[in-house]
């Protein structure tokens, strides 16, 4: 892999070769890429950079990329939106929406599942596997077929139907347990050891968080190769948002952008917010919960990330806020009523978080904002309980005149 030197302990600084490994075997703590920033200032630029493709990849020299083809379904280089109304709603002065709804499988999760399975063709594997709460199921499952990968994916038994259906599409083999995600997750650690397959979010988690970085990469190339002055990021396992942290950081290493000065906001449902407790109290003890949130691609109970992410976002005088599950759908319904975006529930978090942040002075209404908008809304309809029609009429036109001028219209 270009520029890779190979994998770092977080904890303790022990190095290990390439390989599926995302443990250190000395202290438990967990492995990061780690690279050569010499080597990379001397071949990569905005300019060669600039010249690659319209997909994250034109990030490939920043990223653990193997020799010859990648799994790619054209993930990445997502659109960053003004947001003039919402803006204005909230008294921001310029505020910007990076979506990634519109990635091939229609969540951030695309991102880290064509890095996670490039490295895994190339160290050998032929099953991709995965612990997830939806989208990254469906994520995982996509990018399998479309590499001739067998997929077998773990999923909580309550998942919306939309991500099971979206998932199971793809003809691989899909398991429902009765349990949290964080059940899945420990059965997922536990096969690691007997099967010899990709696990996405264990034994090649290293490459597979890679990924995230690549919204830091992009959001600020498409600013103008410049960082916004505060990001507002959606927490489940912490990875995206510690990722998100690394990328900046790597650009200002590599003189692509200034020093950075972006100030990093957390965003997680009350049901559950292990993450958010820990800031509120002052703690850097992230307690497992059991998670009971109508936010489901949030609901990951014992963070793996969750300590990282609490540092990251303390060190750039940030915050981390904690929405209640009655304003998640009112967060996914401000979206849409001023931007015509609809988003899934980890969206309605973001938003009601900004919104929460932003009335409450942690985010000056003068700093520009960008906050990432994870996924499409299609995905969690349930979560709006019933649909709401102004009116049902009988089929005359004097009756839809009388509605049209209750609403005055």
């Amino acid at each position: 892999m270009k520029h890779v030197i190979g994998l770092t302990c977080k904890e303790c600084g022990r190095s290990y070769p390439i390989a599926a490994a995302h443990v250190c075997e000395f202290c438990f703590g967990p492995l990061e890429v780690t690279y050569d920033y010499e080597e990379m200032r001397s071949n990569v630029s905005r300019e060669t950079i600039g010249a690659g493709p319209q997909t994250l990849w034109r990030y490939r020299d920043l990223l653990p990329t193997p020799e010859g083809d990648v799994v790619d379904l054209g993930a990445g280089w997502t659109r960053l939106l003004p947001a003039p109304r919402l803006a204005a709603e909230l008294g921001l002065r310029k505020l910007w929406l990076k979506s990634d709804a519109s990635n091939p499988t229609h969540s951030f999760k695309d991102r880290v599942v064509t890095v996670a399975l490039s490295v895994a063709r190339s160290l050998g594997f032929d099953v991709a596997a995965c612990a997830s709460t939806g989208n990254l199921a469906n994520a995982v499952a996509a990018h399998a077929a479309a590499t001739g990968m067998r997929s077998v994916i773990l999923i909580p038994s309550d998942l919306e139907p939309a991500k099971v259906a979206a998932t199971s599409v793809y003809g691989g083999t899909v398991i429902a347990v009765d349990g949290s995600y964080d059940d899945v997750n420990r059965i997922c650690a536990e096969l690691v050891g007997a099967k010899r397959w990709a696990f996405v979010n264990v034994n090649v988690r290293p490459y597979y968080s890679e990924g995230s970085k690549t919204l830091a990469f992009e959001t600020a190339e498409q600013l103008g190769w410049r960082a916004p002055d505060a990001l507002v990021i959606p927490i489940a396992s912490g990875s995206m948002l510690t990722k998100v942290r690394k990328g900046l950081g790597e650009l200002r290493k590599l003189g692509l952008i200034d020093e950075p000065g972006t100030a990093i906001y957390g965003a997680q449902a009350e049901g559950c917010s292990p993450v958010a407790t820990a800031f509120a109290e002052g703690s850097d003890d992230v307690r497992p919960v059991k998670p009971n949130t109508i936010a489901k691609s949030l609901a990951i109970g014992d963070p793996a990330d969750g300590y990282y992410a609490l540092r990251d976002v303390r060190g750039t005088g940030g915050a981390v806020a904690t929405v209640p599950e009655a304003e998640v759908a009112e967060g996914i319904r401000l979206l849409a009523r001023t931007e015509g975006f609809f988003t899934e529930t980890a969206g309605g978090v973001t938003i009601s978080a900004l919104e929460q942040l932003v009335r409450s002075g942690k985010i000056d209404k003068d700093a520009e904002t960008v906050a990432l908008i994870t996924g499409i809304g299609l995905k969690t309809l349930d979560a709006l309980g019933e649909t709401r029609v102004t009116s049902t009429t009988a089929p005359r036109t004097d009756d839809v005149r009388a509605v049209l001028e209750e609403v005055g219209l």
